[in-house]
């Protein structure tokens, strides 16, 4: 699925798509550079999952914040200021990959502990200002 958009409220279109293809399991390694758009798409994600307006923080200092939506728990991991990929034993990523969904900010800081059956979306602004987000494994 790949989608190119110009405005911030177009992601609702994309998280209209991708919230029925996720069940407990499933982990979504989000990919692209600093203000593309990551957090965002999920703070919009995590609205049309609970069906409601929520404070949806960064969790770049807490590097986790968890949301209980009707069907799973959701996981939103920011890896950017992991040291080491073991940190991310230490705040529960092995219970979360079983027994939640889990988005994934800064994959790459995990590296082989980032399952291999995963799904991506990838984040890109273009030369234009336009994003482009690309979904695989959906």
């Amino acid at each position: 699925m790949e989608w190119t958009i110009t405005k911030e409220d177009e992601l609702q279109q994309i998280a209209d798509t991708i919230a029925p293809h996720l069940s407990i399991g499933d982990v979504v390694a989000l990919e692209g550079t600093l203000g593309v758009g990551k957090t965002t798409f999920v703070r919009t994600l995590v609205q049309k999952l609970l069906d409601k307006t929520v404070d949806v923080p960064s969790p770049t200092f807490t590097l986790l914040q968890s949301y209980d939506t009707p069907n799973f728990t959701l996981h939103h991991f920011d890896f950017y200021r992991l040291k080491s990929p073991e940190e991310a034993y230490e705040i529960g990523i092995e219970d979360a990959f079983t027994e939640g969904v889990s988005l994934i900010e800064w994959p790459d800081k995990i590296g082989s502990l980032l399952p291999k059956k995963h799904k991506t979306i990838s984040f890109e602004i273009m030369d234009n200002g336009k994003r482009r987000i690309v979904a695989k494994g959906f």
